[in-house]
């Protein structure tokens, strides 16, 4: 594992304190204040912190890119981390379903991942995030083993059953692809879904007790597509602090850390119907990280968008940076200062484009002009 003792000279660099041209150093995977023997001239380039991604599901396009083609998880990874690397993040969140859903999304697979994670040598901060439906908490034993065998440190809470249909005794929407998918046929699945809906009140109940059990083992816990201020409070009440993609303004307007997705801020709004534009809650001051969401491209892309509309660097940086590092704990990154993690990427001012990226002090991506200066 190579780790290269260095100094970029005459580079911009988004210090603590604001932007700055000098040199930046770092030895054995973090930054230093000693300057090292070995310098490269970085003139014209911009070095920011690392990019904190708190929330993707991007990675299943690697792992299963198509039904039935999931084999060893290896391959998948490794195309992942290219991915990440290109796009300036040296560490990415994996959200990964424990769900009633099927495939790729189902118990099975979230403990296949977990044991790739386990033996993947990776080069970015890998950080497993279980996203837990509520429909499948009637048995919490099995959950709790499994985030203890694999020390999950970050869990969120999801419920995708379609519960005003269920509760019509309508005819779910997307049944019968969600039953392909889960291997049942539709009325099995159908069935499932129902017997979880009448449960809810027995799962809600459990909650409680189950987040304080998450809390004693020191897990980080939110709530995802938050709709109401009250929805919001019940789950800070239990300990779940964080508020992933709330669907309407009052939940964003709480008080809570708030996570939100840098695609609908590229995009301007939502893909989802009657669901708050994420632009609008940043730019009121509601957001306090973006995410990657579906594309890892996102968050840098995002960033560049804000900076356009007057925000200043430091002030849309920290959005995919420092911000996310100190939402969930992560003190040695999302920064540039000595005894920080070496964790930063290299672009240009007018940040169109990633041309290096460092994570841990390993460079795991490398482009254009700058890899001839690097390798020189």
């Amino acid at each position: 594992m190579t780790r290269p003792c260095l100094t970029f000279e005459n580079a911009q660099v988004l210090m603590p304190d604001g932007v700055a041209t000098g040199a930046l150093s770092m030895s054995d995977g973090w930054i230093t204040e000693a300057l090292q023997p070995r310098r490269i001239d970085l003139s014209g380039y911009l070095i920011l912190p690392g990019i904190v991604d708190l929330h993707g599901d991007g990675f299943e396009r690697h792992v299963a890119p198509r039904r039935g083609l999931v084999g060893d998880l290896g391959p998948g990874l490794r195309g992942l981390e290219a991915e990440l690397a290109a796009n300036g993040i040296t560490t990415a969140v994996l959200a990964q379903y424990w769900s009633w859903e099927g495939g790729m999304r189902a118990p099975d697979f979230a403990k296949r991942l977990a044991d790739a994670l386990r033996v993947h040598p990776a080069r970015a901060d890998l950080i497993y995030q279980l996203r837990l439906e509520l429909g499948c908490m009637r048995e919490t034993d099995e959950v709790l083993a499994f985030i203890d065998q694999h020390t999950i440190p970050f869990v969120v809470f999801n419920d995708h059953l379609p519960h005003e249909a269920l509760a019509s005794g309508k005819r779910p929407p997307s049944l019968q692809g969600q039953a392909l998918k889960s291997g049942r046929s539709p009325e099995e699945h159908r069935v499932l879904m129902q017997s979880m809906h009448e449960a809810l009140p027995e799962i809600r109940a459990k909650l409680p007790a189950f987040c304080a059990e998450l809390a004693r083992r020191g897990i980080r816990m939110g709530s995802h597509d938050d709709m109401t201020a009250e929805e919001r409070a019940a789950w800070r009440e239990m300990g779940a602090l964080i508020a992933e993609f709330p669907m309407a303004r009052p939940p964003a307007e709480a008080g809570d850390p708030v996570i939100l997705g840098a695609p609908n801020v590229v995009r301007g709004g939502s893909h989802k119907k009657k669901s708050v534009s994420a632009l609008e809650l940043v730019q009121d001051g509601l957001c306090d990280a973006l995410c990657s969401d579906y594309y890892y491209p996102a968050p840098f892309t995002a960033a560049r968008k804000l900076v356009s509309l007057g925000w200043s660097l430091p002030e849309a940086w920290a959005l995919v940076s420092a911000n996310p590092a100190t939402m969930i704990g992560l003190t040695d990154r999302g920064r540039l200062a000595p005894g920080a993690r070496a964790d930063l990427l290299v672009t240009d001012p007018d940040l169109s484009q990633v041309y290096a990226t460092i994570a841990g002090g390993q460079v795991t991506w490398l482009a254009g002009d700058l890899a001839a200066r690097m390798i020189a």
